[in-house]
């Protein structure tokens, strides 16, 4: 049989073998909030990747809008353009009225003389990311007196 003061002790024993120190719950807490910082700062740079590939794909599709609004004009239009300089264009009104766009891309368009049959046409978009950065693209294409050519041969 036991005594009482044992079965106390035992008591004691099993209760203390069951709770975790103060230095136990300090280490999970510490363990776990670098867990969620770390996932903070995951999800923070897949905004960033996630915005860029938005932008990227909403730029392009404003420079394949341009170069084939391009492709339908005529000759005397090309040459009416101003040459040597960028000229600030309006976007098409389907992309500045979706909210990712706004007015937050600017579109610009650079001519240069290639020859008396020929011209060179820049188009070039900016914007502004999500994280603050400024980003551009353009396109070139040459324009000659009988339409869009992607090559032309040299006169001598």
């Amino acid at each position: 049989m036991k005594t009482p003061h044992a079965a106390s002790l035992g008591w004691r024993k099993l209760r203390s073998c069951r709770a975790f120190t103060i230095l136990e719950v300090g280490l999970a807490a510490a363990i776990m909030a670098m867990g969620i910082s770390t996932s903070i700062t995951v999800m923070q740079r897949g905004f960033v990747m996630l915005d860029s590939a938005r932008n990227l794909t909403t730029a392009g599709q404003i420079l394949v809008s341009q170069m084939e609004q391009l492709r339908m004009n005529d000759w005397t239009a090309i040459t009416g353009y101003a040459t040597g300089e960028e000229t600030p264009l309006d976007i098409d009104r389907v992309f500045v009225d979706s909210a990712s766009v706004g007015s937050r891309f600017s579109l610009t368009r650079n001519v240069t003389a290639i020859s008396a049959d020929m011209r060179q046409i820049t188009y070039t978009i900016r914007w502004r990311t999500y994280d603050g950065r400024n980003l551009s693209r353009s396109m070139m294409t040459y324009y000659a007196h009988y339409g869009i050519h992607d090559y032309f041969y040299n006169q001598t």
